[in-house]
């Protein structure tokens, strides 16, 4: 089994992209970014779900993005949006997140000589963060194979968004096929110790049309 890095927040995306990863026959190793999100419960889910999916390996790594400040997730100060999905980018993107966890991920398959990273962003059924395009994709693995030892002497960087052009019904009815119990998960930006979800910010508005639209039924605890 050859060996590949697999972002793993703990929500029902990256779970499904962790499903897939092994589905194509690699061993993963799912890192996690605990960077002082005020959702702390989808670390714990993080845990679960690699466990529950025969994960190879997790880590989780300690970056505070809170004292950098600028997002409603790591800002106890700003409101996490509670009035629907909106345009434009909201409160809730965290500044670089994605470039930093990607970067982190790009670390560590180096040294495990892994020429594979997965990363669950999605470009439909998303809040408007400009680190979840094609594009962004695009750019990261060119800089990743302009930057590494690995991709100089020949080992090439690939970097995969199974999940980037699916709907979230499509994603929850393919992680549906693959196993998952999204019980396990936590989606929600202002989740509880408990890891029960708030039912109107924008990440449980989406999951919870997701599932109505797969059909299925909805397994989140809300409190």
């Amino acid at each position: 089994m050859q060996p590949a890095v697999v972002l793993l927040s703990g929500g029902l995306d990256s779970a499904t992209v962790l499903a897939m990863a092994r589905e194509r026959g690699h061993a993963c190793h799912c890192l996690s970014l605990d960077y002082g999100q005020r959702h702390g419960a989808e670390l714990q889910a993080a845990a679960r779900v690699a466990a529950a999916l025969g994960a190879t390996a997790h880590r989780v790594l300690k970056l505070d993005l809170g004292q950098l400040g600028g997002s409603a997730l790591t800002d106890a100060s700003i409101a996490v949006p509670i009035s629907g999905v909106q345009p434009g980018i909201p409160v809730t993107y965290v500044p670089a997140r994605n470039t930093i966890m990607l970067s982190l991920a790009l670390a560590w398959a180096e040294v495990l000589d892994a020429q594979d990273i997965f990363v669950g962003v999605n470009a439909v059924d998303y809040s408007g963060y400009p680190d979840c395009r094609p594009e962004f994709i695009r750019a990261f693995e060119a800089m990743a194979n302009l930057a590494t030892k690995a991709a100089v002497e020949g080992r090439p960087l690939r970097l995969h968004a199974p999940l980037i052009e699916l709907t979230k019904a499509r994603i929850i009815a393919e992680g549906t096929r693959l196993g998952i119990d999204f019980g396990l998960t936590v989606s929600c930006y202002q989740a509880d110790a408990r890891g029960r979800a708030c039912g109107v910010c924008d990440s449980c508005r989406l999951r919870r049309d997701g599932f109505a639209v797969a059909g299925l039924d909805d397994p989140t605890v809300y409190y």
